[in-house]
């Protein structure tokens, strides 16, 4: 009973923590970026599968949920310029596309995580962990782009150029470099973060 309470106190203080991250990365925007290739990519996706694969797919999707509240609020308050245009055109679509991408995407890094854990027995869990950490930037930029289609008349008039396409300007200028780098972080730092958080966690002694 004690080591159980102990255990659910742990994971709390956990989330708690990923969660404080998730606002803090979300929040401080550029600051936070790194700019590869003069891309600004994001830093959130990585706790949001950290958690996803540490404390589960509900965990993950409340990550993912607080993700998509600061991308939406940041867009009322006019800290985000993409998000703000969309939200003073359509705010409730707006709100729909920035909550339910982000939440998905750490919902579904956690399901693939825990399939791939009984598929095989708790074996294979480095390939695990890499199927979770590419299947979040995956389902964000996808729920992104087909959300987007939503808000084809905004996106069109103040965003798209002369000559392009709508799809076009999704997938090559918003998602293209973005989303390849995005990948390529969540898939180098997510797994390591994990490695490190069961080594440690291995090592701490349970009353």
């Amino acid at each position: 009973m004690l080591t159980n309470k102990k255990n659910s106190t742990l994971r709390l203080v956990q989330l708690s923590i990923l969660v404080a991250i998730v606002i803090v990365l979300q929040l401080a925007g550029t600051a936070v970026k790194l700019n590869i290739l003069g891309t600004s990519v994001s830093l959130v996706l990585i706790p949001i599968v950290l958690g996803a694969m540490l404390l589960g797919p509900k965990a993950g999707a409340v990550l993912g949920f607080i993700f998509g509240i600061i991308t939406y609020l940041m867009g009322v308050f006019g800290l985000d310029a993409f998000t703000f245009i969309l939200f003073q055109d359509h705010p409730v679509l707006t709100a729909l596309i920035c909550i339910v991408k982000g939440t998905a995407a750490g919902l579904v890094a956690g399901f693939v995580y825990e399939a791939c854990q009984k598929a095989w027995n708790g074996k294979k869990n480095l390939l695990a962990t890499f199927l979770a950490s590419a299947a979040a930037p995956i389902v964000n930029t996808g729920l992104f782009i087909l959300g987007s289609f939503t808000v084809a008349d905004t996106l069109q008039s103040n965003f798209v150029g002369e000559g392009e396409t709508l799809l076009y300007f999704l997938i090559i200028g918003c998602a293209g470099i973005n989303f390849l780098l995005e990948l390529a972080l969540n898939l180098i730092a997510a797994p390591a973060l994990f490695r490190l958080f069961q080594f440690f966690g291995k090592k701490r002694p349970v009353a």
